[in-house]
């Protein structure tokens, strides 16, 4: 079932009509893309968020303006960090059958075995690169770390193999490792800074 939402063309520019747009609890947007001409749009903020939580990050929308529908993504927003809400949206208009590059959310799933003992957890990627067609790309990907173990890293060809799109990244990129306890660390670094201790009563001056 597909996901409509519905645009409404705006003139371009002025910042008066912007804020009227905000005020009013509509989202400024622009569409953009395949097949269409840029285009200065504004959508109902409360049928966007709702869209947004059917479709997910980079879900296909079809974008109804005027009785046309388009087939689009979400490209980037603009948020307000105090209020949490979204300002500006682009939409891009795709083709359904050519591939498109996206940036996807990694989300860690389990608790690492080197955690529980005493591990430190350092995530490195955030996002990956994919390069598929809209209806493949996925919104999340979900990497297990239950078994990662202290020393352990996981990288991207770890997880390529499950998934049929193209991951934009080579194979060894790290997405986590499982540090030693941070004591460990330092008393290896202070080890390893440790000098030689001085001779009482050398006679430095017969290296003179």
């Amino acid at each position: 079932m597909e996901s409509v939402l519905t645009a409404n063309r705006r003139e371009h520019g002025r910042r008066s009509q912007l804020t009227e747009i905000r005020e009013r609890g509509d989202i400024p947007a622009v569409l953009y893309g395949y097949q269409v001409e840029n285009t200065p749009i504004f959508v109902n903020s409360i049928e966007f968020v709702k869209t947004m939580r059917e479709v997910g990050r980079n879900g296909v929308i079809s974008l109804d303006l005027g009785g046309n529908k388009v087939n689009v993504i979400l490209h980037e927003y603009q948020q307000d960090p105090l209020k949490n809400e979204v300002t500006h949206a682009d939409f891009l208009a795709v083709d359904m059958k050519q591939e498109i590059e996206a940036q996807v959310r990694v989300e860690l799933v389990g608790e690492a075995e080197g955690a529980k003992q005493g591990g430190v957890l350092q995530q490195i990627l955030y996002e990956l690169s994919v390069t598929a067609t809209p209806k493949n790309i996925p919104e999340v990907f979900e990497v297990d770390i239950t078994d990662q173990q202290i020393g352990d890293t996981l990288t991207v060809g770890d997880i390529k193999d499950k998934y049929n799109i193209t991951i934009n990244h080579e194979d060894i990129e790290a997405i986590v490792t499982v540090q030693p306890p941070r004591e460990e660390v330092e008393e290896s670094d202070d080890s390893a800074t440790q000098t030689e201790p001085e001779v009482i009563g050398e006679d430095k001056s017969a290296e003179a």
